[in-house]
């Protein structure tokens, strides 16, 4: 049974007159008159009963008159769908936000999707980098914003890079380590430290220091914020990345010997086909500034499709 079929049906039976239904639906009296004949064949008898000019439906046709016209209504209804959606007028894009990264560059970046495109709604999803991988990998994500300098380079992914930012020690405005221009960690040994659970960097920073540093962990948390009323209470130090830190009462300063930094990217997974969403949300975060600055991606055009090397402390080996 053939869509064109049925509207060919629908159209006679408002009719009652195959010339008016042929042109109602711009084809052929002939071509409307075989695809009626089809479709009774395949549905076993007669639809209409043509009596000179007196045309109207079987007992079969109306039975099957209900039903195919919910099927093409349904039909219409899945064609407006599928148009609002390549159109951008009415569709769903779900987004992996890392949970470290500073909102205020995602309110810009979400503000202006909507202005742009006002039919996309986000979905945001605020996670971990190691979770935001693994639901994008697992297709329940489309695309996601999120760095992982632990692990190798992975074939599976396609990233953009938007910004690098340095790591900093955050300390109360009180402390003694406030008043330096950069940290080492030395510097920190002994200290008390407060543990951001969600770090991209927990597990593979620590084997950079020198093995007569150490410091007592005294608090672990997933939530940033309280990572910083934390150390704005003098409770100990943290390790964020710069743009996070934005509690006036505490202060930011380079952790040196090693340095480290971290590249976040737009990640998505190669091969896979996407939504026109995908591609409107890549053009914004490529067309916006990060921190003031354009997308490494744009900046460095040979970059473009390029995987971005594995990040490590400088003393390490080069980060990207």
């Amino acid at each position: 049974m053939e869509m064109h079929q049925v509207r060919y049906f629908l159209a006679v039976a408002e009719e009652l007159n195959f010339t008016r239904a042929s042109e109602t639906c711009h084809v052929s009296q002939p071509s409307l008159t075989r695809a009626i004949k089809l479709l009774e064949e395949e549905l076993g008898g007669p639809l209409f009963h043509r009596e000179r000019n007196n045309t109207h439906l079987s007992e079969l046709g109306l039975m099957v008159r209900p039903h195919l016209q919910a099927m093409h209504d349904e039909s219409r209804a899945t064609k407006r769908l599928a148009m609002d959606f390549i159109q951008l007028k009415k569709t769903v894009l779900r987004v992996g936000i890392m949970c470290t990264i500073a909102p205020t560059l995602l309110v810009e970046l979400i503000a202006s999707i909507h202005a742009r495109y006002p039919g996309v709604e986000l979905s945001l999803v605020d996670a971990g980098a190691k979770e935001l991988n693994r639901r994008l990998l697992a297709g329940e994500l489309e695309i996601a914003i999120y760095c992982l300098p632990d692990q190798p380079e992975d074939e599976r992914m396609h990233t953009m890079p938007l910004f690098r930012e340095q790591m900093m020690i955050v300390l109360p405005a009180s402390h003694p380590l406030a008043g330096k221009n950069a940290i080492r960690p030395k510097d920190l040994n002994g200290g008390n430290y407060l543990n951001r659970a969600n770090c991209e960097f927990n597990g593979y920073a620590g084997k950079f220091f020198d093995s007569d540093v150490s410091w007592k962990m005294v608090y672990r948390s997933e939530r940033d914020d309280w990572i910083l009323a934390m150390v704005r209470s003098g409770l100990g130090f943290a390790f964020m990345p710069e743009y996070a830190v934005n509690d006036p009462g505490v202060v930011a300063r380079p952790l040196v010997e090693p340095e480290f930094f971290r590249q976040v990217n737009l990640v998505t997974v190669r091969g896979r086909p996407y939504s026109p969403a995908v591609g409107a949300l890549v053009r914004e975060a490529m067309r916006m500034k990060w921190h003031g600055e354009q997308a490494i991606a744009v900046k460095n055009v040979a970059a473009v499709g390029r995987r971005p090397s594995r990040l490590a402390p400088s003393g390490a080996s080069a980060s990207g």
